[in-house]
């Protein structure tokens, strides 16, 4: 098939928050440019993760943001989804596939603070916002005085808690403030060395059903290798860890001259025990790298946190 058959529509769902449409209208743009002759029409479909108000480990995580959008795409209402990569579940659902990886944004987490301040100058006992037990242990890890405070909602509501709430500070993905145009109200980039950050932030996944070539010709174009090389590392990575939203882990993968550096951590609730490590080789072996990474994590610590974890929960 050539580009000179993709004279006709296209139903790309997603979900419906500002973010989501921004990513989502983002990928139509590049999509229509690079295929004059397709015309892709939005979707908005509304997810469990979008019903609730409760944190997300409490309710099982990842899959809520995705889930209907995967059920549209079965059913064949939609001929393509774009998501967050961090908010897929290791497993794809039978009859999907993940056909592209546009390349990554900053996945690094950032600090927005009250006055400005950087991560030195919060105050002690300060009140940090994040709704993420990964952001969370790390903080803890790092600064025992802090209170974090539980947030919830799409990133525009979590941004006006910082003042509806008192907070001292809140964190959250740069990548998502970046694709909104908001990069003004960043305090400061928080790098891997204090904040890791989830597996796959920064990264948006476009999936589509298996075998639809029509679909795999008309988001080819919009792959990175380095970025699909490193999200693949990373979701090995979780994969080994049978890893959710009810345990602290994290992740970054990135490739330099065909070289994959992968660091990754699980960590306790408390942030107290905090195990870290790192591989290094070549990026075709991606996902052999993050399952050896995942191995050496269990075999120093890792297995009791998750043990310890999961049977709290």
């Amino acid at each position: 098939m050539s580009r000179a058959h993709l004279r006709e529509k296209f139903r790309l769902g997603t979900r419906a928050s500002l973010l989501a449409l921004s990513q989502a209208n983002w990928v139509k743009s590049r999509l229509e440019e690079q295929n004059p002759e397709a015309e892709v029409t939005l979707v908005r479909i509304k997810t469990e993760g979008d019903k609730i108000d409760i944190p997300l480990f409490r309710v099982g995580g990842k899959g809520l943001f995705v889930k209907e959008i995967e059920n549209a795409l079965l059913r064949g209402e939609v001929d393509l989804a774009v998501h967050s990569a961090k908010d897929l579940p290791v497993l794809i659902p039978e009859g999907l596939m993940l056909m592209a990886f546009p390349k990554r944004e900053d996945p690094r987490d950032v600090l927005i603070s009250k006055d400005g301040r950087k991560w030195g100058e919060l105050p002690h006992n300060g009140r940090v916002g994040t709704g993420s037990l990964r952001r969370r242990a790390q903080l803890l890890h790092l600064r025992p005085d802090l209170e974090i405070v539980a947030l919830r909602g799409n990133l525009d509501t979590r941004v006006k808690k910082l003042s509806s709430l008192n907070l001292d500070a809140i964190v959250l993905a740069s990548a998502g403030l970046h694709r909104l145009g908001w990069e003004d109200q960043i305090s400061e980039f928080l790098e891997p060395e204090v904040m890791l950050p989830a597996i796959g932030q920064g990264v948006l996944a476009i999936e589509g059903r298996q075998g639809d070539e029509r679909v795999s010709l008309l988001v080819g174009s919009l792959n990175h290798y380095p970025t699909q090389a490193s999200i693949n590392a990373e979701r090995a990575f979780l994969k080994r860890l049978e890893g959710g939203c009810q345990v602290p882990m994290a992740g970054l993968a990135r490739v330099e001259s065909e070289k994959l550096n992968l660091i990754g951590l699980v960590a306790g609730l408390d942030g107290q025990r905090l195990i870290r490590g790192r591989v290094e080789g070549s990026s075709e072996k991606s996902e052999d790298l993050g399952k050896q990474l995942a191995e050496e994590l269990l075999e120093r610590g890792a297995a009791d946190i998750l043990r310890e974890a999961y049977k709290k929960g």
